[in-house]
């Protein structure tokens, strides 16, 4: 899908509130709030808006404990590297997965309430996993950003 600037600019200002109005941001992008609607709708079924979410405060939550897991594999194959992410895809503590290139194979933002429950998800995911060669964990202490919007490029 091609996005014109104006898809780009409704983009870039829908994304850090999806609770805006189509008026507020037609207003800004000199459209009318139908056809604010009528991009959003085509934002979303051509793929480009995958998903609308709330945005939660883990503390509220009694969720303490970030942590920011990079992984090294022992076997890096399709098959193997596909079973160990869908293995961390199904589990709720996993907020961010990815698979990198470089001295790791993956790098995982779990969430959880406290240590213990850091240490039960370890146990069930990464320790006793033949696959997983060694893993490192940097616990977070201050979360600058989570998340944001993406910086919506405005060229072409």
């Amino acid at each position: 899908m091609t996005l014109d600037p104006l898809d780009r600019r409704i983009l870039a200002l829908y994304q850090p509130d999806t609770r805006q109005s189509a008026e507020h941001i037609g207003a800004q992008v000199g459209l009318s709030a139908a056809a604010v609607q009528r991009r959003l709708k085509r934002l979303r079924e051509a793929g480009v808006i995958v998903a609308e979410t709330a945005q939660l405060d883990c503390r509220a939550l009694g969720l303490g404990l970030t942590a920011i897991v990079h992984v090294d594999l022992v076997d890096e194959s399709a098959r193997a590297t596909h079973a160990f992410r869908d293995k961390l895809l199904a589990r709720p503590e996993v907020q961010q997965c990815y698979g990198v290139a470089g001295s790791v194979d993956y790098v995982v933002v779990v969430v959880v309430t406290d240590l213990a429950a850091y240490e039960a998800f370890t146990a069930a995911c990464l320790l006793h996993d033949p696959n997983v060669r060694s893993f490192t964990t940097h616990v977070v202490l201050e979360a600058a950003r989570r998340g944001g919007p993406v910086a919506v490029p405005q060229g072409a």
